[in-house]
């Protein structure tokens, strides 16, 4: 995509976010479109755009402020998460499937758990996202810290003959390591025989499964200190996090671009060392974790 086009889809989508209240996200977008005009010297009347999205940014923010102590949590509109669902679900890069789960997996991202957890739900019916689908229904319900409603839903999945044997197992050894994890004293029921006689067909994993990271920061109030994170929701090599709001030095030292070295990755079946890059940071604006800030990181290597 040229930087015209870069520019005119990164503005729609800023519009559309603000037209539904989304004012955090649309100041992001309205941020990112100013970069790009400032770095592209070939643009006609260059000023003129910068201080028009100048005037956005300004008014974007000003709304920010009213939204900064709400009387109650609002809840997102049906009709805001089928935009966030569908701006996060369209790309030429991915099929049709794929975009489905991108877009499902926004909802979370941007703190809809209940919504999300409705998509993902549907998306089980697919073949090819069923276990994808299943795993985050699981991290949604830990999200809500609703643990005994994932429970009763792996043992739906047990009993009835959608998923294979292999794949019951996949998801039980994901969901007992984050029980074990954050201290739930639960055993889930192993797979003791053969659900159907499907032949078992290989995955391809974008990623290992990372259930929480450790990280040193290295400012002087928590120089040496390791912080361990739990791992909310992934997408191949990108993690996301929710930071509680009262982590102030956390929140203030992870900014965009930031780059952590020396992580530790625990997944289900090992432990390992890699570096990664902060890639967003914005706080949930709306649903039960109001107030906290999501947080991606984009694993460079392991």
């Amino acid at each position: 995509m040229d930087t015209k086009k870069q520019i005119q889809a990164l503005f729609k989508e800023a519009e559309l976010y603000r037209s539904h209240g989304l004012f955090v996200e649309a100041k992001a977008k309205y941020d990112n479109v100013a970069k790009l005009i400032q770095k592209n010297d070939r643009i006609a009347n260059k000023q003129s755009l910068l201080d028009a999205i100048s005037k956005k940014i300004g008014a974007v923010e000003n709304e920010i402020k009213k939204f900064d102590k709400p009387p109650a949590t609002p809840k997102m509109s049906t009709k805001a998460q089928d935009l966030v669902k569908n701006l996060f679900s369209f790309s030429e890069d991915k099929d049709e499937d794929a975009a489905l789960l991108e877009g499902a997996m926004a909802l979370a991202k941007f703190g809809q758990f209940e919504r999300a957890l409705i998509e993902f739900n549907e998306l089980i019916k697919k073949d090819s996202l069923r276990v994808s689908a299943a795993k985050n229904i699981i991290r949604c319900h830990i999200a809500l810290s609703s643990s005994d409603e994932a429970i009763t839903k792996y043992r739906k999945w047990l009993s009835g003959d959608s998923f294979s044997s292999g794949q019951l197992e996949e998801i039980r050894i994901f969901f007992q390591d984050i029980l074990d994890r954050k201290g739930i004293d639960k055993k889930l029921p192993a797979v003791t025989q053969p659900k159907d006689a499907r032949k078992e067909e290989a995955r391809e994993e974008d990623f290992l499964d990372i259930s929480s990271i450790a990280i040193t920061l290295g400012d002087e109030s928590k120089k040496g200190a390791l912080i361990e994170l739990d791992v909310n929701f992934q997408r191949g090599n990108t993690i996301s996090l929710i930071i509680s709001r009262d982590d102030k030095d956390l929140i203030e030292n992870l900014k965009v671009g930031f780059r952590l070295n020396n992580i530790q990755f625990f997944s289900p079946i090992a432990v390992f060392n890699g570096s990664g890059i902060v890639s967003e940071k914005a706080p949930i604006e709306l649903g039960p974790k109001k107030g906290d800030y999501r947080v991606d990181i984009e694993i460079q290597n392991t």
